[in-house]
């Protein structure tokens, strides 16, 4: 899966200045299968608007998006219905988990779909993320870096070509996130699947490409 943008900008960005922006409104930029990008800019740049633009979440902009030869433009919504369950997978800013949930029913939610994990293949995310002890909590009591590594694992609960993280290690701790990081270069590699992760600048992980906005 490749995506290609040509000319493209969110709607609501037309009056902020993207002089140094390497995405918006670039004649043509390529987010490349089996690569690591790390998309970095500071708030109200549009880093989540680029991965929800990608993801098929938002259409309010101009310019042309093609996933492949297609332009999304042109993608009904049974097929980006198809390509979130296979093909696509994001790890959202603002988690979209269920707090009445707890943290291993959120996960199962996605996983009853895919069938795409053991139970004893999700306890061992959790245990490398040093999470199993909660995930019997519902979400709504946990700290926000361990409802972060709830959502990591729910992500990495299905296939996919792509893998789009958005800011998800803000809240976790430096040993926790080198296990993350980790454990999502070890699904992307198996996959041969590309993955971008948003940052507001402090990152200290290195990627294959870093990408500012």
């Amino acid at each position: 899966m490749i995506f290609r943008l040509e000319n493209l900008i969110p709607l609501p960005m037309l009056e902020i200045p993207v002089v140094e922006s390497r995405v918006w409104e670039a004649d043509s930029f390529r987010f490349e299968p089996g690569m690591s990008y790390l998309v970095e800019a500071p708030s109200g740049k549009g880093k989540t608007s680029l991965l929800s633009i990608m993801y098929g979440l938002r259409k309010d902009f101009r310019g042309e998006l093609f996933i492949n030869d297609s332009n999304s433009r042109e993608i009904n919504d049974r097929q980006w219905s198809e390509f979130r369950k296979k093909k696509l997978s994001f790890i959202f800013q603002g988690l979209e988990l269920f707090d009445e949930l707890s943290g291993m029913d959120n996960i199962l939610l996605k996983n009853q779909v895919t069938q795409y994990r053991s139970q004893k293949q999700i306890m061992e995310m959790a245990d490398k993320l040093d999470i199993e002890g909660f995930l019997d909590k519902k979400c709504g009591i946990l700290s926000f870096g361990q409802r972060q590594r709830v959502a990591i694992i729910r992500a990495l609960c299905q296939p996919f070509e792509f893998l789009f993280a958005d800011e998800c290690f803000s809240h976790i701790d430096e040993e926790n996130g080198a296990r993350a990081m980790e454990l999502i270069r070890a699904e992307c590699n198996r996959q041969n699947a590309g993955f971008i992760l948003t940052s507001l600048g402090n990152m200290k992980y290195s990627l294959d490409e870093t990408v500012n906005l």
